[in-house]
């Protein structure tokens, strides 16, 4: 179902698959080629690296990751009306299908990031921690999008608030800037965020070169637990009128 999944996404096209990296990887070159070439510009003393371009791409690539496997598995549901109303099917097999079909496009390319930054640290063993936590991300964008996916089959509108949530969600959260440069009193608002932990992590191991904090790993187990809860109340409270809905 996913390898459908992605082929279907592509279908009718010369590149194919191919165009799935391109958003990303030319996204990765324009922070590059404008902020680290063009214009040379560079963070303060206290932030996890000098360079902006290099900065951005940690956290803009897996933010990427997650808009796209939430926005797929909340929809998934919905499109797969019809499928479920005529087969018994477990309905988790179609918010599954859409993260990790997003998860295998964005996935390698969050991992590649390793090799471009690895060099820095010369290959921290701290970069032994990127797996677990796209391992992580991976996890958190499944239960979501399962949970929102059955949100949006009792109410539509379930659609517009999560893309204004994911919209505003970049400028909540320390991809656009280092946490340090966020006012200390005001900082818990940026871990309602539940990318935030995530970023950190990501940036502690490629920029850094050190495993990330207990914080790090707190806050994303949080994320996880909680949003796992809020899956449990859900199936529970649809269980016999999912299909209905959909």
């Amino acid at each position: 179902m996913t390898r459908r999944e992605i082929t279907a996404r592509y279908a009718g096209t010369a590149a194919g698959v191919l165009w799935a990296y391109v958003q990303p990887l030319l996204t990765v070159a324009a922070y590059y080629v404008v902020f680290d070439i063009v214009f040379a510009m560079r963070l303060g003393e206290n932030a996890p690296t000098r360079a902006v371009g290099a900065f951005l791409i940690v956290g803009a690539l897996p933010w990427m990751a997650f808009c796209d496997a939430l926005s797929r598995g909340m929809a998934s549901l919905v499109e797969a009306g019809s499928v479920l109303q005529k087969n018994a099917l477990p309905p988790v097999l179609f918010p599954a299908r859409s993260v990790l079909a997003s998860m295998l496009v964005h996935g390698p390319l969050m991992l590649a990031l390793a090799l471009a930054y690895g060099p820095q640290h010369h290959f921290s063993v701290a970069l032994l921690a990127l797996p677990i936590l796209v391992g992580l991300q991976f996890l958190l964008c499944l239960v979501l999008g399962y949970a929102l996916a059955i949100l949006m089959a009792a109410l539509r509108d379930t659609a517009q608030i999560v893309g204004f949530l994911l919209s505003i969600g970049i400028f909540m959260s320390p991809i656009l800037f280092p946490l340090t440069m966020f006012p200390e009193a005001w900082r818990w608002v940026l871990w309602l965020n539940p990318m935030t932990a995530l970023v950190l992590g990501y940036q502690a191991v490629l920029l850094q070169g050190a495993w990330p904090g207990m914080a790090v790993w707190t806050a994303a187990a949080a994320w996880l637990a909680g949003s796992t809860l809020l899956l449990a109340v859900l199936l529970q409270r649809s269980r016999d009128q999912l299909v209905d809905w959909l």
